[in-house]
């Protein structure tokens, strides 16, 4: 089992509590065991921020929306708006979050700051192939920001393009 690194190597913008750091590293190496690459903090085309986005090894996409605590679900609806930018929408909840107030339409995964399970897949709702190429593109372009600011803290590339 993967230990979890010392909280000051986290790549933290300052938008993510400490619960919703170590859900999000649960996630992300549940999804890098099956083979999938994430990356965090996405800006879609709609403007808006997508906590995790998935890419499988043969192009499916899927976003997972990391959910602290119950006020933190209760506060925020934006995540409807994510369905039209993967084949599969999950929720990533700590393992004290009451299970049941996760819409049945959405994928449920349980997740620490060590590991992740899913709990519940979501039903698949194909992207057409335009959509799945914009957001492939954003997907790239946000992975070699993510490695550029790695080699060199000083240079950075755009949000979008």
């Amino acid at each position: 089992m993967l230990q979890p690194d010392p909280p000051d190597t986290l790549l933290d913008d300052g938008r993510q509590s400490p619960a919703a750091l170590a859900v999000q590293r649960g996630v992300r190496r549940l999804f890098a065991r099956m083979q999938a690459a994430s990356v965090t903090e996405l800006v879609l085309a709609s403007g808006r921020r997508a906590d995790v986005v998935v890419l499988g090894r043969g192009g499916e996409i899927a976003i997972v929306e990391i959910k602290s605590s119950v006020a933190d679900f209760r506060a925020d609806r934006k995540w409807q708006s994510y369905r039209a930018f993967c084949d599969r929408f999950y929720f990533a909840v700590p393992e004290a979050f009451p299970a049941a107030l996760i819409p049945e339409d959405a994928g449920l995964i349980l997740a620490d700051g060590f590991d992740a399970a899913i709990l519940r897949e979501p039903p698949a709702h194909p992207l057409a192939g335009a959509r799945r190429k914009a957001v492939t593109l954003r997907f790239a372009h946000a992975a070699a920001g993510a490695l550029l600011a790695i080699s060199d803290p000083a240079a950075r590339l755009p949000d979008a393009f």
